[in-house]
Parts: structure tokens; sequence; C-alpha cells
């Protein structure tokens, strides 16, 4: 069974280099045969160029990987056929919304998504919009998948100095909390408000969370273990503040 672990990083050196791999290329024609078949009962999917990365390193509070390009269809056979290539990792960042009160803000993904019913941040995996001068920037493709997909644009919220890197696998979700000056249940209307508005939104309804009591199994490892460990620390503040 995967475990999490979680690093607490303060910089990020995500090197975007051109490779080609090996999986993708040998495994091409069972994988168009995989995604045309899940492209069959979910029309609204697109195979667009993605990022994955690997050769990931922590120390001293920092993050070094390199990433390169490859098709979206390629990370689904990977995925769906169990990871088959370990020298891979799918590293993506995910905005923590947290509201004046405590609450941390989470979305159930819609009916026609490649993660259909499981609920998560607001995340989405790095494409090639997300280069500039040759490295990944996480930040701002968190910034960019938290306002199309939550209308909740950067000036709304404060990002944390840090990131929590949470290794689960071959993924490894990067963490970011983005502190909102209103109340969560404020900040569920606004969302809500906005996700109305949207043609066809990638959420299909917003989640507050403010303690372990409210984890659900539709939650991924990665962020339970995200969140798990956001409410020890809360307690153990309070706990060392009544003290």
């Amino acid at each position: 069974m995967s475990r999490a672990t979680i690093h607490r990083v303060a910089t990020l050196d995500l090197k975007v280099e051109p490779w080609t791999w090996p999986f993708a290329l040998a495994r091409r024609d069972e994988i168009a045969a995989h995604f045309a078949k899940l492209q069959g009962e979910k029309s609204a999917l697109w195979n667009g160029r993605i990022l994955l990365g690997r050769d990931a390193t922590f120390a001293a509070g920092h993050l070094a990987a390199s990433y390169f390009e490859t098709d979206f269809a390629n990370l689904l056979a990977w995925r769906d056929w169990g990871y088959p290539d370990n020298t891979i990792f799918n590293g993506f960042g995910m905005g923590a919304l947290r509201s004046v009160d405590g609450a941390f803000v989470l979305g159930e993904m819609g009916g026609h998504t490649a993660n259909a019913g499981r609920v998560y941040f607001p995340s989405g995996t790095p494409d090639p919009d997300d280069v500039s001068d040759g490295l990944l920037d996480i930040g701002s493709s968190v910034a960019r998948e938290v306002e199309e997909e939550t209308g909740i644009a950067p000036d709304d919220y404060r990002p944390a100095a840090h990131w929590d890197c949470v290794v689960v696998g071959a993924t490894i979700a990067m963490m970011r909390i983005l502190d909102v000056d209103c109340p969560g249940e404020e900040l569920k209307r606004r969302i809500e408000a906005n996700l109305a508005c949207q043609d066809e939104p990638e959420l299909s309804g917003i989640l507050l969370v403010r303690n372990r009591a409210e984890l659900t199994s539709a939650m991924p490892l990665f962020v339970t273990a995200f969140l798990e460990a956001q409410f020890a620390d809360q307690a153990q503040v309070t706990e060392d503040g009544s003290q």
C-alpha cells in the first residue's frame, strides 16, 4: 500500500528539457487504443500536451527535478496501467484555499473529467504554457487553475511562502496554502456562483473541510495526508497557546 511523505520546501527548480519517453514510444499503438476507448466514454477528453517529471531530489528545503513534454494520452495510460515506468512522476501544483475561519475549500470533479467524482484542491497537470525561460512555474500554474476552476483570483488571497510537497508513489502534489480573508460559507457561495456561470465547469460541487472527521474516501491520499498534517499543526498551536 502506498504511503505519503511530506517535504516542506521554500524553492522549486523544475527544468524543462527535451526528452523522449521510452514507454510512450514502445507502447504507442496500445496507448492510442486506450485513449480512443476513454474518449468514447467521455467525449470531452482532449489529448493535449502536458509535462511530466523525472529525477526529483529534495534537499535543504529545495525540490529539483527535470520535466519533459508528452501527450495526455500517455499520462492516462501510464496511470491506468499501474505506473509501469517508475522512473517518472506526475508532479503538479494545488491551491489549498483556506478561509479566515480555518475551512479548506475543495471541489468535486465533474462527470465529464478524467477524475470524475474525486475531491481535490484546484489543480491541473502542468502544460507548456506554464514554462518560462526553460523552467516550469508551478506558482503560475496554481494561480491559473484556481482562477479557472473557482473564479478566485490572485488578488483575493495571500499565498504561503512555502510548498508542502506530498509524495505518494509516482505522484508529487505541490501544495500551497492560499489564505482568503472571508469566512468559509461566504467563500463557498462565491465559488458556487462562479460555477453557475460556466458553460462546462470542471467542478460539480464545493466542500468545506475543517477537521479530520470531514475527510472522505473520494479524496486521494495526497490530499488527506496534507489536510491531516495541517489539522495536527493547528491542534499543536492550540495546545501550546493554552499552556
